[in-house]
């Protein structure tokens, strides 16, 4: 899991230097489940968890220099995949004349919608941690950012790649077959290929906000191929149409190498955001076409109190074809975002993705409140409606053999519904 190198010099720090800030996070997790598991090895209700994500900060040379370190580790109860450790951050920041270099293990966001965040590409998804996609991987990297009049310009050296992080057998949700340890590549390197990647981004004083990327490398996000079945196992399904007792088979994630550009626009005027993401990407199947764009409007002070309400629409779209697509290839975002703009920073999110081909619903709900300097609790809900029901191992093959290669779009969580409570320690 943890395939990355850094170049230990780079990272060299005086280690007895004073001004070192010690800080971080510990939380516990807990999540109910509305329906049952359709997977026997994951026949559970309630699973708990929890993680240590400390922090190591020095500064110097007048803060010109920064090194950070961000180790992560979750303990889970039932998925002895998601219990797992990973290197956030472990980078060392010079700021120059105009600009700025960045080695190390780092995290680098890109993008600003709420839906699909398509241009972040840089760092692989952590998806086993968070069902949402939004928790990454840390990511071995030289960066150099170049800041002029005319606009901010970054260039990616990413050696080093990383797997994408996928649900065990226990784990829930998971995918309808378990993800195989036994990763192909495209590329002859493969997990030891260089990428590289350039971005430019401007602010201008109308309200306006662009950039434009592109990634030439190891794609973040693999396609899931079933393996192949014995002879013994094709001979018993065709007969009976189901698998073997104690076959097992998995899914073989392929890492192609690929080319990405993609467009983030971002437009703020009289309390209206508008958004705009878009890729065209080359190099798993045939080029395609995905975009996510929208609005969101706040009203401020609402109703005469310290209160903002927001409001979310966005479409997302993609043309790939239907085998490889995304579920939310044709999906419409509905949300609201409520800030009390209180002392606790109280805050509520909710939303719906509507699949407008198939009429699926993903309901979702984020909440937050601190208590005091230190705490913090979180209240979260997901719930998948009018999607298919998960498909068996055998109907998968079954499908397979008949050569029937649909989209899956929520089926393998449509029955993954859960309530999820986290209490978060700040030290």
């Amino acid at each position: 899991m943890n395939k990355w190198f850094v170049t230990a010099p780079l990272l060299a720090v005086p280690l007895l230097a004073p001004a070192w800030e010690f800080r971080g996070e510990v939380a516990l997790e807990g999540r109910y489940f509305t329906q049952d598991s359709p997977y026997p090895q994951a026949d559970y209700d309630t699973n708990s968890s929890a993680y240590l994500k400390p922090e190591i900060l020095h500064e110097w040379n007048d803060r010109d220099d920064l090194f950070t370190f961000i180790p992560y580790a979750r303990v889970d109860e039932n998925d002895s995949q998601r219990t797992h450790w990973d290197i956030r951050e472990l980078s060392w920041i010079h700021v120059g004349n105009g600009w700025e270099s960045r080695v190390g293990i780092r995290k680098v966001f890109w993008g600003v919608t709420e839906g699909r965040h398509l241009v972040d590409i840089i760092n692989q998804t952590d998806q086993v941690d968070q069902v949402d996609g939004e928790e990454k991987l840390g990511q071995p990297m030289i960066n150099l950012s170049l800041v002029r009049d005319w606009g901010i310009v970054d260039l990616f050296v990413l050696p080093g790649f990383r797997e994408r992080t996928y649900a065990g057998e226990e784990g829930r949700p998971r995918t309808p077959l378990p993800v195989s340890d036994d990763a192909v590549y495209e590329s002859s390197q493969e997990e030891g290929r260089v990428d590289f990647a350039i971005r430019y981004q401007q602010y201008f004083d109308n309200g306006i906000e662009f950039a434009l990327s592109h990634f030439s490398g190891t794609s973040r996000d693999p396609l899931l191929i079933p393996q192949n079945l014995t002879m013994a196992e094709l001979q018993t399904l065709l007969a009976t149409g189901q698998l073997p007792a104690g076959s097992d088979p998995e899914f073989t994630p392929v890492y192609n190498v690929i080319d990405q550009t993609g467009l983030e626009l971002q437009y703020l005027q009289n309390g209206w955001l508008w958004k705009l993401e878009a890729i065209s990407r080359s190099g798993q199947g045939d080029r395609f076409y995905a975009l996510d764009g929208g609005f969101e409007y706040t009203q401020v002070g609402l109703f005469g109190s310290a209160a903002d309400l927001g409001w979310i629409v966005e479409y997302i779209w993609e043309d790939r074809e239907d085998s490889l697509a995304s579920p939310m290839a044709s999906d419409v975002l509905l949300g609201t975002r409520f800030t009390f703009n209180d002392v606790a920073s109280t805050e509520i999110l909710a939303g719906v993705i509507y699949d407008t081909d198939n009429e699926e619903k993903a309901f979702s709900l984020e909440s937050s409140r601190r208590f005091g300097n230190n705490l913090k609790a979180t209240l979260e809900a997901r719930f998948y409606t009018d999607a298919q029901d998960p498909r068996s191992p055998s109907a998968l093959y079954r499908d397979i053999l008949r050569n029937v290669n649909t989209n899956p779009g929520l089926g393998p969580i449509s029955r993954s519904d859960f309530v999820q409570a986290e209490l978060v320690y700040y030290f």
